[in-house]
């Protein structure tokens, strides 16, 4: 823009450039604008007609705000006494705009006692706005000053200002955070006159106000009052799902896992509390999780069940683990469920997954199964299987075996690879351990 007389930017371009530096935060490029503001062209332009010509401008109060905007963002409080110094070497006027950035900035910084100070200079030049409000109420919330938040906003709406949304949904977590409920569900119709984001996220912010307090029955209480008045989203049931199991609620996250996950043979308009709203993969993480720790291993394959046939797939990084526990209780069910999940993929299973399988059969002196979780993959896949590998699974495994099971095995393996045209390392390696376990023993 500065290489071109015709282009070069005037006093809307800087604003509007200092506005977008100043929302992101950027204060370094924000200086190189007021430096570029002050400073003449680089480049001698043949101005003609119009004779002298100097594009130099000095900030005004929009740059300055952009200015204490990113001040906000990066917390810093000494760049606001910069821009008031400013401000009065040009003998311009702080806007209210102006203060109530200020005392953002100092909300930020947690100088409160100066967004006290500066709230009070402002009262006294000019009339506050919703946003300096919406800073105060915040700054008593954090002061732990909730009757004076209350106050303020009433004080407020006597001197015929109209709060923001906003505002009153500050109010209302702040209300929330402090057990009351009540008070802060009669800030919905305030915020409903002047709102524009949807009703779900209000009742939603306030319930994780309540959450983040440390109390799950108010947050409950305002998750079931939301439900006269609008269904909750993912997101809402989510939360709620994982605060019940924080707090030990294992029977409430039941109930509402339920809702969320009912197939689509269950779903009406009728059955579905929750209008719609279904699963996603962390619903059923977090709640496979409960059930693990708690060792509800009956419930962890009702879970995972679920999981499966809403179209989420076995992840070895999140659920290996859990099936193996599941399988080493005595429920090997999940280990199957995974198994015949990963043959329809025409996946090779991760190789704990295939131990245990192999081992579970093995103990039941099944043999052809258990030889069968090898062969049913190909043997390149498998080659970490090695003659030491096989001997560590037996003595790690000896309490489940006899010696009359290894036998079997012997007879099971010796008889596929006579049949077999091709040589098969995995088999090889598993034959001859189970040989050399005959020699020494399990011990």
């Amino acid at each position: 823009m500065q290489q071109q007389m015709a282009s070069y930017p005037d006093i809307v371009a800087y604003h509007s450039i200092a506005v977008t530096l100043g929302q992101a935060g950027h204060m370094t490029e924000l200086f190189d604008v007021i430096d570029s503001m002050r400073s003449p062209p680089k480049k001698k332009f043949k101005t003609g007609p119009l004779g002298k010509w100097d594009p130099r401008l000095e900030p005004d109060i929009v740059v300055y705000n952009a200015v204490l905007n990113a001040c906000a963002r990066r917390k810093q409080w000494e760049g606001a006494f910069w821009v008031l110094q400013q401000l009065k070497q040009q003998h311009l006027l702080p806007s209210t705009t102006t203060y109530g950035l200020v005392m953002e900035v100092m909300f930020e910084c947690g100088k409160y006692n100066l967004v006290h100070e500066f709230f009070r200079k402002m009262d006294k030049a000019c009339i506050p706005n919703a946003l300096t409000y919406r800073v105060l109420v915040n700054t008593l919330w954090k002061e732990d000053r909730i009757d004076e938040a209350v106050s303020v906003v009433q004080v407020m709406e006597k001197r015929g200002i109209v709060g923001s949304a906003a505002l009153y949904y500050d109010l209302a977590r702040c209300l929330c955070s402090a057990g009351r409920c009540q008070d802060a569900l009669m800030q919905i119709e305030k915020i409903c006159k002047v709102a524009s984001k949807p009703l779900v996220v209000t009742y939603t912010g306030l319930i994780q106000a309540c959450l983040d307090s440390g109390n799950i029955e108010n947050g409950a209480y305002i998750f079931n009052q939301m439900q006269k008045y609008c269904s909750p989203n993912l997101v809402t049931c989510n939360i709620m799902l994982k605060a019940y199991l924080d707090h030990g609620l294992f029977d409430e996250a039941k109930e509402l896992f339920q809702k969320m996950s009912k197939d689509a043979n269950e779903m009406s308009s009728k059955c579905n509390d929750l209008n719609g709203v279904v699963a996603d993969s962390y619903t059923f993480n977090i709640m496979l999780d409960a059930c693990v720790q708690r060792n509800r291993w009956d419930e962890s394959e009702h879970v995972y069940g679920r999981m499966l046939r809403h179209g989420f797939h076995f992840n070895a990084k999140r659920h290996l683990h859990m099936i193996l526990d599941a399988a080493r209780a005595g429920k090997g069910e999940l280990l199957e469920t995974t198994w015949e999940e990963i043959a329809r993929a025409e996946r090779t299973p991760p190789l704990p997954l295939i131990k245990e399988r192999f081992c579970m059969k093995l103990e039941k002196n099944d043999y052809a199964s258990a030889v069968s979780c090898i062969t049913t993959h190909r043997a390149s896949e498998l080659q970490a299987l090695s003659k030491s590998v096989w001997l560590n699974l037996y003595k790690d495994n000896a309490s489940r075996f006899q010696q009359e099971t290894i036998i079997g095995l012997v007879e099971e393996v010796d008889m596929i690879i006579g049949k077999s045209e091709s040589a098969n390392p995995v088999l090889d390696n598993l034959l001859a351990s189970s040989k050399q376990i005959l020699r020494t023993g399990l011990d």
